[in-house]
């Protein structure tokens, strides 16, 4: 993705509160995810939750880093993590990545906004980007993400549970949808015989905890081998000089000793 292309989806983000980046992920990946997360599925015994917010007809895997290089690939992804600096900053980090197979028969997910925990006031300055990949085609009937426009502008979050109108985010296979932390969203309800299948590849500011405790949640041997945009992207940097430092140092030097002369906030008061 050239920058004047990342620039756009960026800016349909900040006003409609989210974007949709159509060919963005190759079929060989496509491929080899779809197949790898039935593999993972049937080897991990994954089951539905009995919660409706995970759903009662949908299976998910967390923390999908773990399980292979092949997953590596996402949060580093050329056509999507441009758009994501764009509306946080480079210092942005991996928040969750997970799977989510919506089932058929699955009844829609209630309402929300992915940071309507954060005790902040709204509007506010984005603090979490999220993204869902497309394995399947997404449509109005099979489940795809239902979104209100312009939300992420409203100076609250929704009640969890009501109606609300919205809008499928209907996209072919291969496509990548992207959205601002405070756009009220929710999985749609699949009425279909096949499953819907995405990856939600969430991202969050370099200043805000993340939604899965990635250094706690990756072994240490495993964020060894990763790229060195990966290893920030996991929290294995310091933000803005400042913000995550061990002693002075970066989180990155309990990897290897690259980090040992990253300079602080201070060094150059």
């Amino acid at each position: 993705m050239d920058a004047a292309t990342a620039d756009q989806h960026a800016a349909r983000i900040a006003e409609q509160g989210y974007t949709i980046v159509e060919g963005a992920i190759e079929v060989d990946l496509l491929d080899a995810l779809a197949e790898d997360l039935v593999r993972l599925e049937r080897e991990l015994g994954i089951e539905p939750s009995p919660n409706s917010f995970e759903g009662h007809r949908t299976w998910r895997i967390y923390n999908l880093l773990v399980h292979g290089p092949l997953y590596e690939r996402i949060p580093v992804h050329e056509n999507v993590l441009p758009v994501v600096e764009r509306v946080l900053d480079r210092g942005c980090l991996v928040s969750s990545l997970s799977s989510i197979a919506i089932g058929p028969g699955e009844a829609a997910q209630p309402i929300h906004a992915d940071d309507q925990l954060i005790p902040i006031a709204k509007p506010h300055v984005p603090t979490v980007c999220n993204s869902m990949w497309a394995l399947t085609d997404f449509t109005a009937a099979n489940g795809a993400t239902r979104l209100i426009p312009g939300t992420h502008l409203a100076d609250s979050s929704p009640d969890y549970g009501a109606a609300y109108e919205s809008i499928a985010a209907e996209m072919p296979r291969g496509s990548v949808l992207i959205w601002h932390g405070s756009l009220w969203h929710g999985g749609g309800a699949n009425e279909t015989s096949e499953r819907r299948v995405g990856i939600a590849m969430n991202y969050c500011a370099g200043w805000i905890r993340q939604q899965e405790n990635q250094q706690l949640g990756i072994p240490r041997e495993i964020a060894s081998r990763f790229s060195p945009r990966l290893r920030e992207l996991c929290g294995y940097g310091v933000y803005n000089g400042l913000i995550g430092h061990i002693d002075k140092q970066s989180p990155v030097a309990l990897l290897d000793d690259h980090g040992a002369d990253h300079r602080m906030v201070w060094d150059g008061a």
